[in-house]
């Protein structure tokens, strides 16, 4: 390697450096050593920027702008009409001020407004933003944003997912300058550090330089020491009963004399801790199952680190699902498997789901998917970081350190609601001055993990890029899979506003299998969607149970055709358990495990992979 690229190059330790694969140079160019040299010294060169992007790519972003830009140029008729509407918004907000200007006292207050916030949009409901000047402000910045809305879309010739970048980014640019996100132009903030003499600028500034230090050193967000794993959170007595290099797989004590026959088997996704389904006791899915008399076993995933970087898809679906499923039958013989995914790890319960029925393997009694897609085409907002530049952006990135940290898909996951994720909070805890309440989900939420490399980017090409689990071309183990093949039943859960898995993308299962498939559409996003506990009054679900004969949904109608159940929906998910199951009971299990098929008790839940960091 040129003494140059060895100083561009991280320093690594020759056991490290020995690891890393062999990449082949592009298919255009030959196989000498200078080639191959300046195809690391490009890996080397995006890994740098892709840290300094949050791992997004600007070539990406920068092709979405060129495409928009030069279609908008070769469009006088779109141009003309985006000139009319903003000389049309510029007279409807001057003759509102107007109109405004000569009312009364302190009637400009009550008179309306020219243009009012999206339902969502939570910004300007104070009262104060209703009183001069504030209101033409915001009214002014909302008209504007209206524009740049008209202006990013319907443009001829201009590809839809560029269209969606550019409208989607130019939006989150614009949410920068959104008057509430200032102290001169938010008169609640103003009338806030007024009457606190500026205490409040203070104490953000405080916070600022404490959430400054604890990201310098690495530590979790103020409060989250509050909620330890195995004290406060993961709390559900249990066992390890199995362990390999990927997984624990931990097995709850029984809560009652007799229990269901069947065992339920947790799978969630490696982008979590497992313990988001065993939070606190009010809000633990695990409690609850286990209160109700099922046998409960649940997937704790290892978080990989730089040794693990050449796992893929198939360790994933060998050494987790299938181990997992082999050591419940060894341990609960003879008895069919309640398996249910959560977001990733519903799309490997899928795929392994449909290797088994391939093979006549037919261990499996249900399947659930909690948030879970199985086809990509529509996946939602997330796709707006998935193209191939992106994607190979990613896997410089990835290949560099051998694996993708969480932090480096938040600033994608934060985005998506930017406005509740990031101006909100920067409003509250540094202008404001108060702390937002830390609480078991946020900090779980903030007990970060990691994906290897090889695993990370066969899942980005194979599902997000390629779809080919949906159009039938994955491939495990050598054979294709194919989701027809499931024929036993599916439990679907979609969550209302999940911009990470759409409901309308979950609900393509039942278009996808010849089986019987009950859909439920809960409240909530694709984390608090779930948690669904018992105690809150503001949950509510819509459910429908779907024969193997009856026709496709229609997708657009299906919210009107069904009306709100009040409650959480975790009542119908164990109903629906236990109408699948035997109808007696068995004795509960005395010990945990089955020493003589080989899956004794290792320690105590929670385990020792999810404290690893």
């Amino acid at each position: 390697m040129p003494e140059a690229i060895r100083k561009i190059a991280p320093i690594r330790s020759p056991a490290k450096a020995a690891m890393l694969p062999v990449h082949p140079a592009p298919a255009a160019a030959s196989n000498t050593a200078p080639e191959q040299t300046d195809f690391l010294l490009d890996r080397i060169a995006n890994a740098g920027l892709a840290r300094a992007t949050l791992g997004i790519s600007p070539a990406s972003l920068a092709m979405a702008y060129s495409d928009w830009g030069m279609h908008l140029a070769m469009a006088p008729g779109k141009q003309l009409d985006l000139v009319r509407k903003a000389i049309r918004k510029l007279t409807r907000l001057t003759a509102h001020i107007s109109h405004c200007a000569a009312l009364p006292g302190n009637a400009a207050g009550s008179a309306g407004a020219c243009i009012e916030p999206l339902a969502q949009d939570r910004r300007f409901r104070d009262p104060a933003w209703q009183q001069p000047p504030f209101c033409y402000i915001y009214q002014a910045f909302l008209l504007q944003q209206q524009w740049w809305h008209n202006a990013t879309t319907g443009v001829p010739g201009v590809s839809k997912h560029h269209e969606d970048v550019v409208e989607f980014a130019t939006r989150q640019f614009l949410d920068m300058f959104s008057p509430s996100n200032y102290l001169p132009s938010n008169p609640v903030l103003l009338q806030r550090t007024l009457a606190e003499r500026g205490m409040n600028l203070l104490r953000g500034w405080q916070n600022f330089i404490e959430d400054a230090q604890r990201l310098a050193a690495g530590q979790p967000p103020v409060g989250a020491e509050a909620f330890k794993v195995g004290e406060q959170v993961a709390v559900t007595p249990g066992k390890v009963v199995y362990r390999n290099r990927l997984i624990e797989l931990i097995q709850y004590a029984p809560a009652s004399a007799k229990v269901h026959a069947e065992p339920v088997l947790i799978l969630p996704a490696w982008i979590m801790k497992y313990y988001i389904l065993d939070l606190s006791q009010q809000n633990s899915l695990v409690r609850y199952l286990v209160d109700q008399g099922h046998s409960v076993f649940m997937v704790s995933w290892k978080n990989p680190d730089y040794q693990d970087r050449d796992l893929g898809m198939e360790d994933y679906i060998r050494l987790g699902a299938m181990a997992a499923m082999d050591a419940v039958s060894a341990i609960m013989p003879g008895q069919k498997i309640h398996a249910a995914g959560y977001c990733l790890g519903g799309t490997l319960l899928a795929i392994a789901a449909a290797a088994m029925a391939r093979r006549d393997d037919d261990r499996l009694g249900s399947i659930t998917l909690l948030a879970a897609q199985v086809d990509f085409k529509e996946a939602g907002e997330l796709t707006l970081f998935i193209d191939e530049s992106q994607v190979q952006f990613l896997e410089d990135m990835m290949w560099e350190q051998g694996y993708l940290e969480t932090k480096q898909m938040a600033g994608a996951f934060q985005l998506l609601r930017s406005n509740d994720l990031i101006w909100s909070r920067l409003l509250s805890e540094y202008l404001i001055g108060e702390r937002s309440g830390m609480n078991d989900l946020m900090a779980w939420n903030a007990d970060q993990t990691r994906m290897p490399y090889r695993m990370h980017s066969e899942y980005l090409r194979r599902l997000f890029l390629d779809n080919d689990l949906a159009e039938g071309r994955y491939r495990y183990d050598g054979r294709l899979v194919s989701l027809s093949d499931i024929r036993v039943p599916v439990f679907a859960v979609g969550t209302e506003r999940d911009h990470v898995a759409p409901w309308r993308s979950v609900f393509k299962i039942d278009r996808l299998t010849h089986t019987d498939v009950t859909l439920l559409l809960t409240s909530g996003g694709h984390n608090a969607g779930i948690v669904s506990d018992l105690g809150r009054s503001d949950r509510r679900y819509r459910i429908e149970q779907r024969k193997a004969s009856d026709q496709e949904i229609d997708i657009t109608a299906w919210v009107e055709r069904h009306a709100p159940q009040t409650g959480s929906w975790w009542p119908a998910w164990q109903g629906w358990l236990g109408a699948h199951s035997a109808a007696a009971k068995v004795p509960a299990p005395q010990v945990l495990g089955r020493a003589a098929a080989g899956y004794p008790p290792l320690m105590d839940a929670p385990g020792s992979y999810v404290l690893g960091q």
